[in-house]
């Protein structure tokens, strides 16, 4: 059974910084693209960042370019999203999830598994 158990996530003022981290459990994602995507209270879930199966292709929502950084430990079977200079409106839900396929798409349909999901709480 695919499980996916993100952490990390917390209450953060303005500016700081989190790492969430996504273990994944039932079988092995190295073949596999990655992706984290968030959920703030009375919006639709949105793309946030993905990385293709080995790394060499990445993306990011233009509202978090240059301050979010996506990475995978194959050998862990982890994912990570480093979140710097943290802003309010980055509060949501976040969760990451994979894909069956090794190509990073950043349509939410594209994804099969899902975790529960990270509280990140950005104060002013």
């Amino acid at each position: 059974q695919v499980q996916l158990v993100e952490s990390g996530g917390g209450l953060v003022q303005a500016g700081g910084s989190l790492r969430l981290s996504c273990a994944a459990s039932g079988r092995t994602f190295s073949s596999y693209a990655m992706g984290w995507f968030r959920q703030a209270p009375g919006k639709d879930r949105e793309f946030v960042a993905g990385m293709s199966w080995s790394g060499g292709t990445t993306y990011y929502a233009d509202s978090v370019k240059g301050r979010f950084t996506i990475s995978r430990d194959n050998a862990k079977n982890t994912v990570y999203l480093q979140m710097n200079s943290l802003k309010p409106e980055d509060t949501a839900v976040y969760y990451c999830a994979v894909r069956n396929y090794p190509l990073l798409k950043i349509q939410e349909s594209e994804y099969a598994y899902w975790g529960q999901g990270t509280q990140v709480t950005v104060s002013s």
